[in-house]
């Protein structure tokens, strides 16, 4: 994957993937959905001697935004989401932190367009809209690494849950026939929960896609 260095982190109550991807030329570094415990984080990242550039979050859910204020203050770094997510991020009863028990009202720094191309910590990287999970939820691909952070649109053979607000299960399944399944099929996915795959096993082998 060239200069791409991936650090898998599993945290929070729900045992949510927090990735830190690391450009090993340049020692920049992005955070993907800091879940929780911002000091087990920012500890991980002394460890690896990363400069943090930015905070990028595939949806607004309790369980991938909890660090993030901790993180955008302690490292002066913007927090970005997609445009049609900001609802979500600032609604606690949407972002489900009021039942987390830490209502939480959380404003992004940046917001992302469908499609739109990022040059981020020494990568190019396209935010893809993926609605479904929720109205605002998105991916982020690495073209040039094959890569591609999933969140809580594709799992492992399986997909992400519709029953909050703003979710919709026909939605979901449309953001990733038509977007993802589009992508190569060996592009690496990094989900939100549980093992990565890749796009082929999953247009082969994922029950809710076919």
């Amino acid at each position: 994957m060239g200069e791409l260095q991936i650090y898998t982190m599993v945290l929070g109550m729900v045992a949510t993937n927090c990735y830190l991807v690391r450009n090993r030329k340049t020692g920049e570094l992005l955070i993907l959905d800091p879940a929780d415990d911002g000091m087990e984080i920012q500890s991980r990242i002394s460890a690896l001697g990363g400069a943090p550039a930015a905070v990028l979050l595939t949806h607004g859910h309790f369980d991938h935004i909890g660090a993030a204020e901790y993180l955008r203050d302690t490292y002066r770094i913007p927090v970005c989401a997609m445009e049609a997510e900001r609802e979500i991020l600032e609604d606690p009863a949407k972002n489900l932190t009021g039942m987390s028990g830490r209502a939480l009202s959380l404003r992004a720094d940046r917001f992302f367009r469908d499609g739109e191309k990022l040059s981020l910590a020494g990568f190019s990287i396209e935010a893809i809209h993926t609605p479904g999970h929720t109205a605002g939820g998105g991916c982020y691909y690495f073209p040039e690494e094959g890569v591609l952070f999933s969140g809580d649109t594709l799992f492992e053979e399986s997909v992400g849950r519709t029953d909050f607000p703003t979710g919709s299960m026909g939605t979901l399944i449309r953001s990733i026939q038509e977007k993802l399944f589009s992508l190569p099929e060996d592009t690496k996915v990094y989900p939100g929960h549980g093992q990565e795959t890749e796009i082929r096993r999953e247009k082969r082998y994922n029950p809710f896609c076919r």
